[in-house]
């Protein structure tokens, strides 16, 4: 794989928001060391372990504790009945800051304590339209990015780049074989039936207005539920993801990438590809709460994530892409393949980057997926 592909791939979400970006450098800053005291870290499950966590307090002489969270609407939920207190560290996608910044859950970050010059220019500089600043004030540093696009069992339902589609896992012969996340699934199928020319508009549009998003989702939850026989299981986190490969019979599925990964490490024939209608793709970052207590524990947390060798850490435990200057080259071989066989060919330029899910687009979108479930 050409890992500098995997760095500047990022350039594409500047595309989307309309930027310019500048080639990354490798910062030469050291660690920040000498510090003490602790920092309540709340993130996705998977994303730490215990020698990332070791490494960190080896680093900085600071203990994290760490409570993970599995989706984007259980990290929101708590935040809100918390006040935005509780933690010091939080790790949503940068296509849902606004919803906290809305509810006053998240602070204005101090740039001046952050090393920026650590992360990727073309991830801080593309995170700008896609979330992380509002109103002039960023609330987010970018950290990592990855995707949602087709898990398959190579015995079963073997696919090839170029021709896999979402349409993959609506189709006859996937009948009982399948497994989707309820509203991401949606969006999948839009975009199947965008590529089929049987949409009213671009599935895009239904971001833009409650009027869009009515006249294309009612499309896609009646084709949604004439196929529903398909889908065996739905998945909402990761473990419930992976379990319907692992356990549930399921040969095809629009999963993240990491839940193929993680499958293949266990040694299942399951791979991952790009559909050919372009992988949803998500960028995600840390934040800081605004009842947060432990402050320059969390910026000196933001600081060592965004170093090369805690980067290439992340990736290796997650196949997650680090935005971190310096961590593809870092990464281990069998990261580096995965990240090849996953985006072939033109991959890497049909990514579909999510847009902003403003809360009405959320609400709306959660009604959708709730009669899909319920059909």
């Amino acid at each position: 794989m050409n890992f500098i592909k995997r760095r500047t791939i990022l350039t594409g979400a500047a595309s989307v928001a309309g930027l310019s970006l500048a080639s990354p450098f490798v910062s030469r800053r050291s660690y920040a060391q000498g510090s003490s005291g602790s920092v309540n870290i709340f993130a996705w499950a998977g994303y730490l372990n215990d020698e990332m966590l070791s490494a960190f307090t080896e680093a900085t002489g600071i203990q994290a504790n760490y409570t993970p969270y599995g989706t984007n609407d259980e990290l929101l939920n708590q935040l809100r009945a918390n006040d935005g207190a509780g933690f010091d560290i939080i790790w949503p996608t940068v296509d849902r800051v606004p919803n906290y910044v809305e509810f006053g859950l998240v602070q204005p970050l101090d740039i001046s304590k952050i090393e920026v010059d650590r992360c990727l220019p073309s991830a801080w500089s593309s995170s700008e339209n896609l979330g992380a600043v509002i109103d002039g004030e960023r609330y987010q540093v970018p950290t990592d990015w990855g995707t949602e696009g087709i898990a398959f069992d190579r015995d079963q339902m073997p696919l090839e780049y170029g021709t896999a589609s979402y349409g993959d896992i609506w189709k006859p012969e996937a009948e009982g074989l399948a497994t989707v996340r309820g509203h991401s699934g949606l969006v999948g199928l839009g975009l199947w039936l965008e590529a089929e020319g049987r949409l009213p508009m671009p599935m895009r549009e239904a971001f833009v207005s409650e009027e869009n998003m009515v006249a294309i989702y009612d499309v896609i939850l009646a084709e949604a539920i004439a196929r529903k026989a398909n889908i065996a299981q739905f998945w909402t986190n990761e473990n419930e993801a992976q379990g319907a490969f692992r356990v549930n019979g399921c040969a095809v599925g629009q999963t993240w990438d990491s839940t193929a990964a993680a499958l293949a490490k266990e040694g299942l024939n399951v791979g991952f590809l790009a559909p050919k209608e372009g992988a949803l793709t998500w960028m995600e970052g840390v934040s800081i709460p605004s009842g947060a207590e432990n402050l320059d524990q969390a910026y000196a947390f933001i600081n060592w994530f965004l170093t090369p060798e805690a980067g290439a850490m992340y990736t290796n435990a997650t196949s997650i892409n680090s935005t971190a200057v310096g961590a593809a080259e870092l990464t281990s071989d069998d990261a580096k393949a995965f990240f090849a066989n996953a985006y072939p060919g033109d991959a890497l330029e049909k990514l579909w980057w999510w847009p902003i899910q403003e809360t009405w687009f959320v609400e709306k979108r959660n009604e959708y997926q709730d009669r899909f479930l319920s059909a």
